[in-house]
């Protein structure tokens, strides 16, 4: 009996792409649910739990935007991506606006689009895994963080933390000696990734870099360019 790790559905209308994309897939111990346009699709989300959808973009009766609309009313739980031909900037844009974790364009590579997967549904995992531990206090070295009552101590010293500066520590801390992009960083915090974001994200990290300058074990690092790294000396 085959053991699935992950539940796909997946919309795309043309026959051939379809079947080699639902079959190579199932090649990779994914369950995949295919369907060729989106009132089927959106019928099977209704009785059927998928742990990612994958929408081609351009789909009879119902395209794959609208789909990803009535996914967000229906089951905001439900991350998606988007497979699409067209390369025009604004459908890019339009894609992320609606919540899409990915936007491949075709042709597509399977094995690159299995990497991506498995890597969306890591992240996934692990950011479901962080909430739930955000009620609790974190061990920082010789701090300690109170996401819930967005207190930092030390050695009985309390720093009270803005909403944004906790949520930010503590997702850098949870993320320890790994590579937080700006990109993922803004989504996940901020909602959306610009340049004035980014510049207010510079401004939180200056600010963190002060508050835990007493542990000298302590740091973040930035890598330029892409993002930061909080690190921990043994």
């Amino acid at each position: 009996m085959t053991d699935f790790r992950h539940s796909i559905l997946l919309v795309e209308d043309s026959p051939d792409l379809g079947y080699l994309l639902s079959e190579y897939l199932k090649m990779k111990n994914f369950q995949v649910s295919w369907f060729k346009n989106g009132p089927d699709a959106i019928k099977a989300i209704e009785n059927i739990k998928f742990d990612l959808a994958i929408l081609d973009v351009t789909l009879p009766e119902m395209d794959g935007f609208t789909i990803a609309e009535k996914i967000k009313n229906s089951n905001p739980d439900l991350p998606f991506l988007f497979l699409t031909a067209r390369s025009l900037k604004v459908d890019v844009l339009r894609g992320f606006y609606l919540g899409a974790v990915d936007y491949l364009k075709k042709p597509i590579d399977e094995e690159e689009l299995v990497v991506r997967i498995e890597n969306l549904l890591s992240r996934i995992k692990t950011e479901q895994e962080i909430e739930t531990l955000q009620d609790n206090a974190l061990t920082i070295g010789q701090y300690k963080l109170n996401s819930k009552n967005q207190e930092l101590s030390f050695n009985g010293e309390v720093t009270r933390l803005t909403t944004k500066e906790s949520e930010l520590l503590n997702y850098l801390v949870l993320h320890k000696n790994i590579l937080c992009t700006h990109k993922e960083i803004l989504i996940k915090l901020w909602g959306r990734n610009d340049f004035f974001n980014r510049k207010s994200l510079n401004v939180f990290i200056t600010k963190l870099r002060k508050y835990i300058e007493k542990d000298k074990n302590l740091g973040i690092e930035n890598v330029h360019g892409k993002g930061f790294i909080f690190r921990e000396k043994e």
